[in-house]
């Protein structure tokens, strides 16, 4: 009987243990102090600190937003199957020991009803595991759906997927992050429950279990604190020495995971650049050096990851060796000193005895190996967990205007951070007013200092100007998409201005979707829109046997390779003419359609009442605006009305420009010819000494 006692002591003592065993592994030095002004970053990414644990604790409140709800119940059910679990493996613990005392007994009877037991008792055992396998699987999706809803709500609202690529430099490879890092983040978290809960649990059941076989047992012993004082002393050193030998070892597997998901998302991105730009590197012909730069990437990332495999061999070896070996030594010297010093018990008892509490110490000791070893775990999750706090906290604060960014300056030695913080006056209103407003880009160059000019409904604006010179970027200060540092900007509501670019956006869906976009069929139909108003539509952009060609309206095609240059433009200002905005930004988004069909297109848009703001080379299209708009390249502009007298000349002189263009175009042709003459004749260039 005094096996149990040892048994008993063991448990016990390790489930005690290893709550404490958890604290002195999670205790770490403290981090440095470090610059206060970059507290946007997390000051040890991938630490096991206190940082981790708040940030852990946010991420924990968005998966389990509520007690009572989808995520909980899983968890809940999670839960109770591992300790239905633990309790299968108690009963099958105590059914070794009655078998095997059978056996000894000689007991025919017995065994076999026994045996039965055991392998009735298997059936609700193996579902119990599938299930846990099952749930788990259940709650990683569950936690990664609520976190993945909760992340597009940020990143789909107010722009923050654009101004988190452009305007701020802090988040790099976001689809990655989005993608992979939430995956993995929520998988361990889920994993990491069923490898603490049901080892804690199986500690406090089996404990509480052989605790109350120690109390039957030793109701009649004498000496019942000196049998249990050795063996928990035995097993406390052991679970103390263990933990401080695999802290002393262990990598900075947190850190080194967060290293790594980085790599994976510039290995990722070199392959979407790739598709991006595939058509300019086939031209140039730039295989060998992509090649290059997709390899180095992949190179990078496995090297890194092969040096994970190495450090991870030394600790592997010394955490199996501590566990399995070290520990089972250990708990077989536990349970075998009794056996040799207790002589008045039956062999069949003690063989019982042994079976059983083997058993039980065996789990026991099985689920103290499993809570130690998910300190690795726990460090993985840390650096997921760094990954995904820090993405939430890049797009709260871009979602709330806060943008940081750093840029080489003008002479290349150092970096600087731009402020985009800076904010202007914005207001709103039915006209457009730039008062003493900025132009700066991303990178922070000033293309305008101070721009100032007043569009009103009814007055259409031709803006002109050398590439580079800030005509897109000023549309992009005027759709929100650029902050306003400073000075004053009026502009009227966002459904009320339309920007049509060169090359308009096609979106995934059918014929319908792209003119109507980004309205839905049943916002389509709730403006008592019909198909006969879009025929109509298509007719003022000459595109009706567009309709016909691809099969109707609900035809879904890939429109970026079925549409020409020319029908794709005129798909985009078929939306101008469905939306009717009050003004309407065309940014050269007629380049590739005919004079007249663009002359058409613009008279209707006047004659509907859209406001016209024009970026364009074709001096044909300049008739159909009252003022111009115009960008020297050099930070300079003039604004001043485009009268008719105006736009002959304008128009004379870009004849006069192109014709000019054409004819020196052939000079070098025409040099070259005259050369040849020279040579056949034997004369010099600029030589009429021959022709008298």
């Amino acid at each position: 009987m005094q096996i149990r006692k040892a048994a008993t002591a063991a448990a016990t003592v390790a489930g005690l243990l290893v709550i404490g065993n958890y604290i002195i592994q999670t205790r770490r030095r403290k981090p440095k102090p470090q610059n206060t002004q970059q507290n946007s970053v997390p000051l040890k990414k991938g630490k096991l600190n206190k940082e981790f644990f708040r940030e852990l604790l946010v991420l924990v409140r968005i998966v389990l937003p509520r007690v009572f709800c989808k995520e909980s119940m899983i968890l809940f059910l999670h839960t109770l199957s591992l300790a239905i679990r633990t309790l299968l493996s108690i009963q099958v613990s105590n059914l070794d020991g009655q078998i095997v005392k059978a056996i000894v007994d000689r007991k025919k009877g017995e065994f076999l009803w026994k045996l039965i037991q055991w392998l009735l008792i298997a059936i609700p055992a193996t579902y119990t595991n599938s299930m846990i396998r099952f749930l788990e699987s259940k709650l990683a999706i569950a936690f990664r759906t609520k976190l993945t809803m909760y992340l597009y709500d940020l990143y789909m609202d107010r722009d923050t997927y654009y101004r988190v690529e452009t305007l701020d430099g802090r988040l790099a490879n976001a689809d990655q992050c989005l993608t992979e890092d939430v995956s993995k983040f929520c998988s361990t978290l889920a994993h990491l429950h069923s490898q603490v809960s049901k080892p804690l649990l199986d500690v406090v059941l089996m404990s509480g279990k052989l605790i109350a076989l120690n109390i039957q047992i030793q109701e009649n012993t004498r000496n019942r604190i000196s049998t249990i004082l050795f063996p928990a002393i035995l097993a406390g050193f052991t679970v103390y020495i263990t933990a401080k030998v695999l802290q002393f070892i262990s990598p900075p597997f947190g850190k080194l995971v967060a290293e790594q998901a980085s790599l994976e998302g510039e290995f990722r991105y070199a392959h979407s650049r790739l598709i991006t730009n595939a058509e300019e590197i086939a031209f140039y012909d730039g295989h060998r050096i992509e090649k290059t730069y997709l390899e180095q990437s992949y190179m990078k990332l496995i090297k890194h990851v092969n040096q994970i495999f190495k450090l991870r061999i030394f600790y592997n070896m010394m955490e199996g060796f501590l566990m399995k070996y070290f520990w089972s030594s250990i708990g077989l010297l536990m349970v075998a000193i009794p056996g040799f010093t207790n002589t008045k018990a039956s062999v069949s008892a003690r063989t019982q005895d042994f079976i059983t509490a083997r058993g039980l110490l065996v789990n026991s000791a099985d689920a103290v190996e499993r809570i130690m070893s998910s300190y690795k775990e726990l460090t993985e999750l840390a650096g997921y967990t760094y990954r995904v706090a820090h993405m939430i906290h890049v797009f709260r604060e871009v979602h709330a205007g806060r943008f940081s960014k750093v840029t080489i300056s003008e002479s290349g030695n150092n970096v600087a951070s731009i402020n985009w913080n800076k904010q202007g006056q914005v207001e709103l209103d039915n006209y457009i007013e730039f008062d003493k407003v900025p132009i700066v880009s991303p990178n922070g160059d000033v293309l305008v200092q101070s721009l100032s000019f007043v569009v009103k409904p009814g007055m259409h604006f031709l803006i002109t100007g050398p590439n580079g010179c800030g005509k897109s970027s000023l549309f992009r200060i005027l759709g929100g998409l650029w902050p306003t540092t400073s000075g004053k900007l009026t502009k009227p509501q966002k459904t009320q201005l339309c920007y049509i670019p060169q090359r308009p956006y096609l979106s995934v869906g059918n014929l319908m979707e792209q003119i109507i976009y980004p309205d839905t069929k049943k916002e389509f139909l709730a403006k008592g829109f019909t198909d006969q108003d879009l025929n109509t539509i298509m007719d003022w952009v000459n595109l009706r046997y567009i309709v016909a060609r691809e099969g109707g309206w609900e035809a879904t095609q890939n429109w970026h390779d079925v549409l020409s240059g020319g029908e794709k433009q005129r798909i985009g200002m078929a939306r101008v003419f469905y939306h009717r905005p009050q003004y309407a930004i065309l940014d050269e988004c007629t380049s590739a359609v005919s004079i007249d069909v663009e002359g058409s297109m613009y008279s209707k848009a006047k004659e509907l009442g859209i406001t016209l703001l024009t970026v364009t080379h074709r001096p044909s299209l300049w008739k159909y605006h009252d003022f111009i708009l115009k960008f020297n390249g050099e930070g300079g502009w003039i604004c001043e009305p485009l009268t008719d007298s105006q736009v002959n000349t304008l128009t004379s002189y870009k004849e006069e420009k192109a014709a000019l263009e054409a004819k020196l175009s052939g000079v070098p042709q025409m040099q070259q010819r005259l050369q040849e003459l020279c040579e056949l004749l034997g004369e010099s260039v600029g030589d009429t000494s021959g022709d008298d």
